[in-house]
């Protein structure tokens, strides 16, 4: 058994829902789907508190299962309108876990800034949050663990988020206590200063009590060696998720001075600094941690310490994703200056695929030039300070784009475009251009496929897949990145959640968990006002040949929709 929480913000009045068997295992970006529909959500003001923001840990959450403890958090994105989901890594899903808490949802709005506290004795508390407001979040994390020791998890909601600008994500502590952990897109952290709740602390308890623990236990150790022994983990484990900076580099799909050229440097001639080789190289030579799990339990260990030349940390972790929107897209290319923004960044608890794509956009516009680091931590502490420039960048690339009418603005439903070009990485483009969570590649990402010679029904068919395949995984609290294990043995872990659950599901049931996931973020969507133009690409993706490989945009959105209503058709 585990609790369902529905907290009631203006009454601080909690009401505790039992769930049992499948209810447990339908989780995550699944449960908020079909609660963001249920309860129609869709036409209101997403900074309104009837816009409930919901929580909601996986079935093996509280374990140490490897790659098992993310937490998604939902609502209706204030950014793009739509409907949002984000998960995060940290410690709250396994926190929640140990509580026997599957989630919860906050409702309302409080009168005062809170802090909500899940004790493990069951009981809870709403205590005043005065002593955190408008601090960073490094700061406030560290205040936050004085008060209620280090055997916590803590969500926070940083200091954009509490005026609420669209940037702002929920930082959720990892193993080490950084606020560094970003359930990041879509502006759920400004709906959380919607509702004036600085921060959510759960205690960290012991493992939860499963139905068959002895063979839930045998199956995490069976799950530990297929990860230890799959050769694409073990690439994540050596070189984190900057790897995919030097294959997008190679490949020409790297996003380069906003989105205007494919490549920064030729490896040919120079060797990329920005990218997982030269980082890991330089990080072990200083001292820093290549490889650091980003969950308890987790054996992929795709994130990272950055040490700088003393060997001091300067940030956790460095990413891909930063790499190319905070970095490369704005010019960067020393990673010491990136892993200082990047940092900057996690104080404030924002989305840097957001705000580097943003600063791109002022770059452009002519406030600075590419490259230019000392504008970059201006724009970081003007957002920071709350300044009327400040508030205005905090609104997001769409927003800052059209205030300053510029012309080539890389979003999608006014989300920004992550870090793969979609002239290039057409596949990846196709998922951002299509799925209903905004610009988002972790909504089916395939970087690595050669779309040379194939038909754009091949393309979408990919898409498609990785769509049903991730909108799976992160409703059961899975990593993405633990996929090529997960995907390929679909019986195991049918049966593993059988065991802790005293389900009756078979391999089907994967499948079934992603498409119906789908359904309900389209009908969302569709509610919500969301029509076929919202699915194109900008123009200047059409128009632009991108170098080095000269490509431009193929696809329109008309084209593409057909043929995913085909697939889909044919699917069920």
């Amino acid at each position: 058994m585990r609790k369902y929480l529905h907290i009631e913000l203006d009454t601080q009045q909690v009401k505790e829902e039992e769930l049992h068997g499948e209810d447990i295992v339908n989780s995550g970006r699944y449960l908020i789907a079909k609660t963001l529909c249920e309860k129609e959500v869709a036409t209101v003001d997403p900074l309104s508190a009837d816009n409930p923001l919901i929580f909601s840990a996986g079935p093996f959450a509280g374990t140490n299962f490897s790659n098992a403890n993310r937490t998604s958090v939902g609502c209706k994105s204030p950014l793009t309108g739509g409907i949002k989901e984000s998960n995060a890594g940290g410690t709250l899903g396994v926190a929640l876990g140990q509580l026997h808490i599957a989630g919860f949802t906050l409702y309302g709005s409080a009168d005062d800034w809170l802090v909500i506290h899940l004790k493990k004795d069951g009981s809870i508390s709403f205590d005043s949050a005065d002593a955190y407001m408008g601090k960073g979040n490094f700061e406030a994390a560290t205040l936050l663990h004085e008060k209620y020791g280090k055997k916590v998890s803590v969500a926070l909601c940083g200091p954009v988020g509490e005026y609420q600008g669209l940037l702002a994500g929920i930082a959720i502590s990892d193993s080490d206590l950084r606020p560094a952990r970003l359930a990041a897109r879509g502006g759920v952290g400004a709906v959380m200063g919607s509702k004036k709740v600085k921060a959510i602390v759960a205690d960290l308890y012991k493992m939860p009590s499963l139905h068959e623990r002895k063979k839930v236990i045998g199956a995490i150790r069976q799950y530990a060696e297929k990860i230890n022994q799959d050769e694409t983990v073990d690439s994540y484990r050596k070189l984190g998720t900057a790897m995919m900076a030097d294959y997008m580099n190679h490949i020409g799909g790297l996003p380069v001075r906003n989105f205007s050229s494919g490549r920064l440097v030729d490896t040919n001639k120079e060797r990329l600094k920005m990218g997982g080789d030269f980082i890991r190289e330089q990080n072990v030579a200083r001292g820093g941690d290549p490889s650091h799990a980003c969950m308890p339990g987790c054996l992929i260990k795709c994130s990272n310490v950055y040490a700088d030349a003393d060997g001091k940390e300067i940030v956790s972790p460095v990413e891909y994703e930063t790499i190319g929107l905070m970095g490369t897209n704005c010019g960067l290319s020393d990673p010491d200056q990136l892993a200082h923004v990047n940092y900057l960044a996690n104080n404030l608890g924002i989305d840097t695929i957001e705000t580097g794509a943003m600063i791109g956009v002022l770059m452009e516009a002519g406030l600075a030039n590419f490259g230019d680091y000392e504008f970059i931590v201006h724009v970081l502490d003007e957002i920071s300070k709350g300044s009327e420039d400040g508030k205005l960048w905090a609104q997001g690339t769409a927003r800052v784009g059209e205030h300053y009418k510029v012309e080539r603005i890389p979003v999608i439903k006014k989300q920004a475009i992550s870090a793969y070009d979609p002239r290039v990485v057409e596949v990846t483009g196709i998922t951002m251009m299509v799925t209903a969570q905004g610009a988002d590649h972790t909504a089916g990402n395939v970087p690595r496929f050669d779309s040379k010679g194939k038909s754009l029904t091949d393309l979408v068919d990919a898409s498609y897949q990785a769509q049903v395949q991730t909108a799976a995984t992160d409703s059961l609290g899975l990593c993405i990145f633990g996929r090529s294990v997960t995907t390929a043995e679909l019986e195991f872990l049918a049966q593993a959640i059988n065991d802790a659950h005293q389900t009756n599901l078979d391999s089907s049931f994967f499948a079934e968990l992603g498409r119906e996931t789908l359904k309900f973020e389209t009908e969302f969507n569709i509610k919500a006002g969301f029509t076929e133009i919202d699915d194109e690409l900008p123009d200047f993706f059409y128009k632009e040949a991108l170098q080095p490989t000269a490509k431009q945009a193929r696809f329109h959105s008309r084209e593409i929709n057909d043929l995913l209503e085909q697939q889909i058709q044919a699917d069920t």
